[in-house]
């Protein structure tokens, strides 16, 4: 089995490469961008890729769209900080096949990775959906809202995110109204109160 390893912090690159050839995998490529993820894919074609949500040219969720458009069958496991649980929803919805948190055991990723490629059109995540609060936010808003957190305009959430500055304002209401935030200040108190936020 062939796997592409996509996350921005090389010690993690070499930690994981390291396990996943311990455990009888090929890593073909690792790489810490969203462009490189994609170059990569198109050279390689592996048979799965792991991948991190926050990447500097953008979000995993759009490597994880992306590559689940390419393939139906290739196995995608998203290995991430945020263990919020719009972020599993997300993951799921965008097409990943299991979610990880960095915290975990390596053997969870391992098992993840494992699951995924055996049920390419399964999900699953050890983080279990149970507290009933689902603010409904799509990938695409928690990336906006997460660029909210670091003090991004308007136009430069526009830039990062290749979309209009009209499709932001768009987003960003729509994150107030499932939040039920009045300000952006107040939606991000409340976001990181659900551990939306890291």
């Amino acid at each position: 089995m062939r796997v592409l390893i996509v996350d921005d912090h090389a010690v993690v690159r070499h930690g994981l490469k390291s396990a996943i050839q311990t455990h009888g995998y090929e890593v073909v490529a690792v790489t810490g961008s969203i462009n490189e993820a994609k170059a990569f894919m198109a050279q390689t074609n592996p048979d799965a890729i792991i991948v991190d949500i926050n990447l500097p040219d953008g979000s995993g969720f759009d490597v994880v769209a992306w590559a689940r458009k390419v393939s139906p069958t290739i196995a995608i496991v998203v290995l991430t900080l945020n263990d919020g649980e719009d972020y599993v929803r997300a993951a799921k919805n965008a097409g990943a096949n299991a979610f990880v948190v960095k915290n975990a055991p390596i053997s969870d990723l391992l098992a993840a990775l494992d699951f995924s490629i055996s049920s390419p059109t399964s999900f699953s995540s050890k983080h279990v959906l149970a507290t009933g609060i689902d603010s409904g936010l799509t990938a695409r808003e928690i990336d906006v809202l997460q660029s909210i957190s670091h003090g991004c305009s308007n136009a430069a959430i526009a830039t990062n995110l290749f979309i209009s500055v009209s499709t932001v304002k768009t987003h960003v209401s729509s994150i107030l109204r499932k939040l039920d935030a009045d300000s952006r200040v107040q939606a991000l108190s409340i976001a990181r109160e659900r551990g939306l936020l890291v």
